[in-house]
């Protein structure tokens, strides 16, 4: 007996994840300057006889750092698309690692999205009552481009006829 995967190929595969702009070369640059202006500012209060405020600027730099590091961490969300012609698999899967996975029949889907996009826009998908938003970390264009991809290979998929 053969597999699925083999007999009903992907006709559209997407790996969809939240956009990181620093790096971790550039994290620890930041958290250096972060670091060093503290220092200075809290260097200039202690000469001044006002030393208690240098831990509110140590406690700004862990804060900084805290932050970071809670964001890097949502980073590694990701949701991936496969859609053969029997079906749309989507699975998401969050920081912790917790898995969550939907089935939709690709003939019922509807893809939704306000164009133009605003920065609030959903892409959604609706198949029998049921709903379910994608790429809400996605940027509202990147959103619509999905959109429009998922469309084009959807149509592809009802086009196609067994033989």
């Amino acid at each position: 007996m053969a597999t699925p995967a083999l007999d009903d190929p992907p006709l559209f595969n997407a790996m969809l994840t939240p956009h990181q702009s620093l790096s971790p070369k550039g994290f620890w640059f930041v958290m250096g300057g972060v670091a060093l202006i503290s220092f200075t500012a809290g260097m200039v209060f202690w000469a001044q006889g006002a030393w208690p405020v240098c831990g509110f600027f140590g406690l700004d730099v862990a804060l900084v750092y805290f932050a970071f590091r809670a964001s890097y961490r949502s980073g590694h969300l990701y949701e991936t698309l496969r859609l053969t012609r029997s079906e749309l698999a989507i699975q998401r899967v969050l920081p912790s690692g917790q898995t969550r996975s939907w089935s939709f029949q690709p003939y019922w889907l509807r893809v939704h999205i306000d164009e133009p996009p605003v920065p609030g826009s959903q892409l959604t998908l609706t198949s029998h009552g049921r709903s379910l938003v994608i790429g809400s970390f996605l940027s509202p264009g990147e959103r619509v481009e999905l959109a429009r991809a998922l469309r084009t290979a959807l149509s592809r998929a009802r086009d196609w006829a067994p033989g």
